[in-house]
């Protein structure tokens, strides 16, 4: 079910008592007064804070599901992870997803005892699912974007005793909505598009699953993996905007790719959003908007890096989500595309303004 956003709004206010500040107060304590027995009160500022309750409260309320932050989405996936996995756990993960995901596992969690499994995703239900017991989905794949089935994959893995995680940063519980089509856990890097100004790190792990959402909240309180208050703060505030911002960035993702798809200088472009992208079927199908990531090949790395450098609405950087469009070349940090293979998040300029800066760039090439 699409989350109210109109209702996010007001979920503090309608909350008030009469002369409390409507803009929520930021809670920056490490310590709380606490005379005689603590029970039932805040204790320590890495298990209790007030500015993580109401966010986490506000995150409840869009992905329909208990939620608990994290510094960073790596933060939160490791929580998810270590939540969910022991010695003699058999994980599989995407081989061309987020790049970090598959370093932590192959870096750690398999020194750990962890067995690690690696499948491309548009070949993730080769082989069935018997014998796994965490399998983490991402999709669209980053930078990829590749899609996979998730209602039916998220049917398999529970038919074969396993849980799922979903990685859904790329798409926010705006775009997808990972938990009403089967999945056990949903993770998220709030860094991006929830919180939108590029001026936080945070993550967070959702899921219907009391025991496992027991089983990270201890993780966070042992591991101290806790986001900073301010950070909270901050993300709180942009998910007050975040429907407004999600919605200019997918429309003009659509506008923008299909005028790129027709530049002479373009080899090749993908968006689900295009009817001839081969994501496009199953986006229609579990994606409520397309996105607003999109990637285009150009001639070489020579023109790609001319191109991202020289267009002025393009910021030339890596993360995505933001308000300013930005780009880069995914090679350069060993991802397996094309050495001219460009991400491009789409921000919130005026689309004219934004297309007619990219159209200049590469009619210059």
């Amino acid at each position: 079910m699409a989350p109210k956003t109109g209702e996010m709004l007001h979920l503090r206010g309608n909350a008030l008592n009469p002369g409390e500040p409507i803009a929520l107060p930021l809670t920056q304590s490490s310590m709380y007064h606490l005379p005689g027995a603590p029970d039932g009160l805040p204790t320590y500022g890495r298990v209790d804070n007030a500015t993580w309750e109401h966010l986490e409260h506000l995150l409840a309320h869009l992905e329909g599901a208990p939620c608990l932050t994290f510094p960073s989405g790596m933060g939160a996936i490791s929580a998810a992870l270590f939540a969910t996995v022991k010695a003699g756990t058999r994980l599989l993960i995407p081989s061309d997803g987020y790049y970090v995901t598959r370093v932590l596992a192959d870096r750690f969690l398999s020194g750990l005892g962890v067995s690690v499994t690696e499948r491309p995703t548009t070949a993730f239900d080769e082989g069935g699912f018997d014998g796994f017991d965490v399998v983490f989905l991402e999709s669209p794949s980053n930078p990829g974007l590749d899609m996979m089935d998730l209602p039916a994959i998220a049917s398999a893995v529970r038919a074969a005793g396993g849980l799922t995680i979903a990685d859904n940063t790329t798409m926010t519980p705006l775009g997808q909505r990972p938990l009403d089509l089967g999945v056990d856990v949903v993770v998220s890097s709030d860094t991006k598009a929830m919180g939108g100004h590029s001026d936080l790190l945070m993550g967070h792990v959702t899921s219907r699953n009391a025991q496992i959402m027991d089983r990270v909240e201890e993780w966070r309180r042992v591991s101290g993996a806790i986001p900073g208050p301010h950070e909270a703060w901050l993300l709180h505030r942009g998910l007050e905007t975040l429907d407004v911002r999600f919605d200019r960035m997918c429309s003009s993702a659509q506008i923008i790719a299909e005028r790129l798809a027709d530049h002479a200088t373009v080899r090749t472009i993908r968006y689900p959003g295009l009817p001839g992208d081969p994501s496009h079927a199953l986006a229609q199908a579990q994606t409520a908007r397309f996105g607003f990531l999109l990637s285009i090949t150009l001639d070489s790395e020579a023109k790609a890096e001319a191109f991202i450098n020289s267009c002025p609405m393009l910021r030339p950087a890596t993360s995505f989500g933001g308000v300013h469009s930005s780009a880069e070349r995914r090679a350069r940090w060993g991802d397996d595309v094309d050495p001219a293979f460009i991400r491009i998040s789409v921000g919130c300029e005026p689309v004219e303004e934004l297309w007619q800066a990219l159209e200049a760039s590469l009619n210059a090439l």
